[in-house]
């Protein structure tokens, strides 16, 4: 961006990530960012070079989903700005904080005609919450810090800004605008009081924890409000472990929106305390008129749906929100969670079940309960989109928060082993394994060498069952023919080999636990195949689990 006057001076660009606390940029330069690419040699920002940009997206998102600050992509204009897409949609619908830079041709003359020219501020608008063309060099202090602002405040999502060749190479001598100190509101006393008051009235009141209380603070209130209370809880899959799954009033994850064994205590229940749920992420209940009342508690007013119209909401910092109502709320003898504790007992008996079979291929139910031995306690598992997902949402008691990294909002195949990369960035002294469908595996399979090459320490799980198995248990659901969704895979042994990893093949179930503490043990990139057997998720999860649960 320009001349600099000294060997030392970066452009007005790279110092206004550089003041925003940026500290990785993740993507694929190209012609129109080579400008941001040279800046970036002098830079204390590392250049994390991606073999996809949307697994940049992917990894700048989890980036911001872990630290609370915004992660960064780059990405050349054209094909390069539209690879970004996904990874806008998975950042903005699971408010992960992040900024996408795009180049783009330049504004003030013609280079090569419309070759490569697409309207990437447009194609944003609907994915992001703010983008804009940068059409002067000293514009960009404001805009970055813009982008940034917006990025975090409230519900956290995407931004987006490009930048033109042209403008890029301007000499300016903008300087970077200091980040503002800013403080969420809080909520409002009136609504904390009614809050209170419609707890205590309540006769079996439930709480749940969703993804906007998975953050230090809200877990550590919740906590408080949960051991001052002892209210029973369950989590939605991107709620999983803000509270220690292993507490004794943990009745369970909310993994099916419907006739799972704990939505029997969901209709018994007068009350709901909704914390960090919207309706973004996939219902964990569907609410109906004349049933129980939800209290809506969040950095943001719900949006109203035909399954979720909370009565009350409760707006402002999460944290701060449950300790207003922790410090004001008496616990009351009238409470009465017997039918609660009577769904814990049932779920986690039928958690039991499967959890030891030896049978090969491995069945989901043994898989989660093994990765759940082999993992510590801090240890981050990053699941891609599957029908294994669920099973893991069920079954999988999550200790910590932010130990279980799923989307349940977008909902997209790809971002397992990216998702686990950011992670290991962020923790890079904890075990992360990325767990993988063979489908999903191979949308970004590419990055290996992406891990590889920055010698990351993690696992990469891909669990084969030759087919889209997420979408044949929904065939199978909707009473269809099994047809259309099986395929073939490459030897993945050899495929982590011939890209530098370690490769294992899982031919016995005893030896999965063993394999997975051996490379829990060992640096490197592990990938690990394992055969699955997906052939009772029909009859389990269609059937059985509502047949049983209404017996309760």
């Amino acid at each position: 961006m320009g001349k600099f006057n000294s060997i030392n001076e970066l452009n007005s660009f790279v110092k206004a990530l550089e003041e925003e606390g940026v500290e990785h940029i993740f993507g694929i330069p190209g012609e129109e960012n080579l400008d941001l690419l040279n800046s970036l040699r002098d830079s204390s920002i590392k250049l994390i070079l991606t073999r996809h940009e949307q697994a940049a997206g992917f990894m700048a998102s989890t980036y911001g989903r872990l630290t609370g600050k915004t992660g960064v992509c780059l990405a050349t204009l054209g094909p390069g700005a539209t690879n970004l897409v996904t990874a806008a949609a998975y950042a903005q619908l699971a408010a992960m904080p992040m900024v996408m830079i795009t180049g783009q041709k330049p504004v003030t003359f013609s280079k090569q005609g419309k070759f490569q020219i697409v309207d990437i501020v447009e194609m944003m608008r609907p994915l992001t919450k703010f983008t804009q063309t940068i059409v002067s060099g000293n514009n960009i202090p404001p805009l970055v810090r813009e982008a940034f602002r917006i990025s975090q405040e409230e519900r956290p999502g995407a931004a987006h800004l490009e930048l033109p060749e042209d403008i890029a190479a301007e000499d300016t001598s903008a300087m970077p605008l200091p980040r503002s100190i800013a403080r969420r509101p809080i909520a409002e006393e009136k609504a904390v009081k009614q809050a209170v008051e419609m707890i205590e009235k309540a006769k079996n009141p439930l709480l749940l924890t969703g993804a906007g209380s998975n953050r230090k603070m809200p877990a550590r209130m919740l906590r408080e409000f949960v051991d001052k209370t002892k209210i029973p809880f369950i989590s939605t899959q991107m709620g999983k472990g803000v509270l220690d799954e292993r507490d004794p009033l943990y009745l369970g994850n909310a993994a099916l929106s419907s006739n799972d064994f704990l939505h029997r205590a969901i209709d018994k229940s007068d009350l709901i305390i909704n914390v960090g749920h919207d309706d973004i992420e996939k219902p964990p209940f569907f609410m109906e008129q004349n049933s129980f009342q939800v209290i809506h508690i969040n950095f943001s007013s719900a949006e109203v749906d035909p399954v979720y119209f909370p009565q009350l909401e409760v707006i402002g910092d999460i944290a701060n929100s449950i300790w207003q109502i922790k410090e004001k709320i008496m616990p009351q003898n009238t409470w009465d969670f017997s039918y609660s504790m009577k769904v814990k007992k049932a779920v986690e008996s039928h958690l039991l079940e499967g959890a030891d079979d030896p049978r090969f291929p491995m069945l989901p139910q043994r898989l989660v309960a093994d990765v759940r031995k082999a993992m510590p306690a801090n240890g981050i598992i990053a699941l891609d989109n599957g029908v294994y997902k669920i099973w893991f949402a069920r079954n999988y008691k999550a200790y910590e928060p932010n130990t279980v990294l799923l989307d349940n909002a977008l909902a997209t195949m790809g971002a397992g082993l990216p998702s686990a990369m950011g992670a290991h960035m962020v923790y890079p002294e904890r075990k992360v394994m990325a767990i993988c469908g063979d489908g999903g595996f191979m949308m970004n399979a590419q990055e290996l060498e992406t891990a590889v090459r920055l010698k990351m320490n993690l696992i990469c799980l891909i669990l084969r069952d030759d087919s889209y198995g997420m979408i044949r248990w929904k065939q199978a659901n909707m009473g269809f023919e099994d047809f259309g969704l099986e395929f073939e895979n490459p030897d993945f042994v050899k495929f982590a080999e011939c890209h530098g990893a370690m490769g294992y093949r899982v031919e016995k179930t005893d030896d999965f636990v063993p394999l997975i503490e051996k490379c829990n043990n060992t640096p490197g990139v592990h990938l690990v195949e394992l055969p699955v057997d997906y052939s009772e998720n029909d009859r389990i999860l269609n059937h059985e689990i509502k047949e049983r649960s209404q017996k309760i």
